[in-house]
């Protein structure tokens, strides 16, 4: 791990896994010369994984899975350094990213202008960089100084939230995303599942065409024909018809839990 000048500050990396021995490594390398210190909140990897970041340097704390957010707030809490970078254990940090990171903390005349910094994912789905239908530069909050933003407390899609300005950085993550088409399966189900448990804590969903056959549909159609998704090759069609899917999916499993939780009352 690198040391910045006395007229630096010093970055926090923080981590959740679970069984991330296909990641980790690539993703704790492209950090190793910027962080101060590495977080890895596991919860309960039965692979490679945490020796894998212990061989790292990293600090490894073993807690039962709370959730995305509340699991990612608690890798934040541990944070010790002045700035912190949140990351996933499949996302990588770019040569130019890492670059414009340590330039932001390691200022000589002028510290830092905002206290938390935006940056472009690069989403890769089978190995291909998905460009269009809003997948590129899909925007992330994820470099905060210590104490000042969280992850919100959603059951999916859970990001960090600032109410003041933030800054842009140069250099994208690149999120490794789904190598093979059951991983982005496997994902869209489980994340369907979560969507729908949201969609009904907020109000009893019936059974709508509109949202399981319509919605998916016309999201399809918007983001592979008029935003250009048909662009990306094969990768894009099968990005946005496994998206359509899970939407679809995610109305008809509320739809499921809405009629369970009546069954269950009568």
């Amino acid at each position: 791990m690198r040391i910045l000048y006395s007229s630096g500050m010093t970055l926090s990396v923080c981590i959740i896994t679970l069984n991330e021995e296909a990641n980790l490594a690539r993703t704790l390398e492209s950090v190793k010369q910027i962080a101060d210190e590495i977080i890895v909140v596991d919860s309960g990897s039965t692979d490679e994984t945490v020796s894998i970041a212990q061989s790292y340097g990293a600090k490894v704390f073993i807690e039962q899975w709370k959730g995305f957010a509340p699991q990612k707030n608690s890798s934040l809490a541990k944070a010790s350094h002045d700035w912190i970078l949140s990351l996933d254990a499949d996302e990588e940090v770019s040569q130019e990213l890492a670059a414009s990171i340590q330039q932001l903390l390691k200022f000589e005349e002028t510290p830092p202008r905002f206290e938390g910094y935006r940056m472009g994912r690069r989403n890769m789905y089978l190995n291909r960089w998905i460009r269009r239908s809003g997948y590129y530069p899909d925007r992330k909050l994820r470099l905060i100084r210590r104490g000042a933003a969280e992850f919100e407390l959603r059951a999916v899609h859970e990001d960090m939230k600032m109410a003041r300005p933030t800054g842009l950085l140069e250099g994208d993550l690149i999120h490794h995303a789904y190598p093979r088409l059951e991983n982005f399966i496997e994902h869209a189900n489980r994340y369907s599942s979560l969507g729908a448990e949201m969609t009904v804590a907020q109000k009893k969903a019936g059974f709508s065409l509109v949202n399981i056959i319509f919605r998916p549909l016309v999201r399809f159609i918007y983001g592979y024909f008029f935003r250009g998704g048909f662009l990306d090759g094969p990768e894009g069609l099968l990005v946005h018809i496994t998206h359509a899917s899970y939407v679809s999916w995610k109305y008809a499993k509320a739809w499921e839990l809405s009629r369970n939780k009546d069954s269950m009352c009568g």
